[in-house]
């Protein structure tokens, strides 16, 4: 079946993580070599490659002394700093001897997060794609902060390849898969070399946290895996430790662990509302109000409506939870904070008496509501 699927692929989106090209003596640079004879055979093959690449603050932290894993965000940034345009040259250089030209883009979340802003980086990236460039993605830790970041490169790989609506994500890691338990300490570990669904016995098996070189351990790839599925997108965790493993992946080996797409796959909007649109604020609404939405796939009311927390402007995302503060949907709100602490448990009927006009009866309309609980849950 993965050979036959391989094949339709024309779009892909590789996430090269920070232990695959690099060391705690920077970056290895013939494994980045390889990598790019190995881009220059799919394009060769009529399949366009974005990369999303780490790497930068592990080819910089040596500069400024420091070791293991940057403690604090101006550390990170200064690394970063140096660290990017070394990483890019290496692609350049690399690229060129392929006859390729590559591009860097930059990101941060509130790039991804701002509308107007998403579809400018579609386009540009569309652009390049059409001129056979290959972009290449980081996020832009120079400047990040704890509120625009992505978390991790996994998690903007998945925001990518829904953004560009790939054909298949792989994510090049240090190791080979997804095992049943952990392979570093358990000697017969299995390899999962297909995952129809991820459920939560799926991420069980992930476990935590990345490495001294990373963010992302074997949890944040699943995530992005889930995230890509949603969107009706496959997705392969494999080994980017192997000489020619993208070339062998297209060949048809069975490499790896290869994720099914969801069957019902989201709307991009609403897959943008989930994972991508940051929230401003959280919304605590009574029971009944909860099952109107998720069960019978109804609008917020301001009847519902019982404690706000949280900062946010008209057009924002928050989350919306029970009374006990348990997340189950996310959504773009229709009244300012201000607004809304006037109208909460008020009848839709009184929100033009109270403030003396209105934008609608909804909170937040069905339309802009994103459940995320129950079968196919999207968090």
């Amino acid at each position: 079946m993965r050979p036959h699927l391989l094949r339709r692929v024309r779009r892909v989106v590789v996430k090269i993580g920070s232990n695959v090209i690099s060391d705690s003596d920077g970056l290895l640079l013939p494994r980045i070599e390889v990598l790019c004879r190995d881009v220059a055979q799919l394009h060769r093959r009529g399949i366009e490659v974005i990369l999303v690449s780490s790497g930068s603050v592990s080819a910089g932290k040596g500069v400024l002394g420091i070791t293991g894993r940057p403690q604090t965000i101006p550390h990170k940034q200064a690394a970063a700093a140096i660290g990017q345009p070394r990483l890019m040259r290496a692609y350049k250089e690399y690229f060129h001897a392929e006859q390729l030209q590559a591009a860097q883009v930059l990101l941060t979340r509130d790039d991804l997060a701002n509308r107007r802003r998403y579809l400018n980086a579609r386009n540009t990236l569309l652009t390049l794609l059409e001129f056979s460039v290959v972009p290449i993605i980081n996020e832009n830790d120079t400047v990040v902060v704890e509120e625009i970041r992505f978390g991790d490169n996994d998690n903007l790989s998945a925001m990518v390849t829904t953004l560009l609506e790939a054909d298949l994500l792989v994510i090049l890691s240090d190791v080979n898969g997804l095992y049943d338990r952990d392979p570093r300490t358990h000697a017969d570990a299995c390899l999962l070399p297909l995952v129809e669904r991820i459920d939560e016995k799926i991420e069980a098996m992930a476990g935590g946290e990345g490495s001294v070189r990373g963010t992302g351990g074997m949890a944040t790839k699943i995530k992005a895996a889930k995230r890509a599925a949603l969107n009706g997108i496959a997705s392969l965790i494999v080994s980017g430790m192997e000489d020619g493993i993208l070339q062998r992946v297209f060949d048809g080996e069975e490499l790896g662990t290869y994720f099914l797409p969801a069957r019902d796959r989201m709307t991009a909007r609403k897959h943008w509302i989930a994972f991508t649109k940051k929230p401003r604020g959280k919304l605590l609404v009574d029971a009944g109000a909860r099952q109107a939405l998720v069960e019978g796939g109804k609008s917020l009311l301001p009847s519902g409506v019982r404690k706000v927390e949280g900062r946010f402007e008209r057009g924002d995302s928050v989350r919306l939870c029970d009374m006990d503060g348990v997340e189950f949907a996310k959504g773009v709100i229709g009244y300012n904070l201000s607004e809304l602490t006037r109208i909460m448990g008020r009848k839709s009927s009184e929100i033009e008496t109270i403030l003396g006009y209105k934008y609608g009866d909804e909170v937040i309309h069905r339309d802009n509501l994103v459940i995320t609980v129950g079968p196919g849950d999207e968090e």
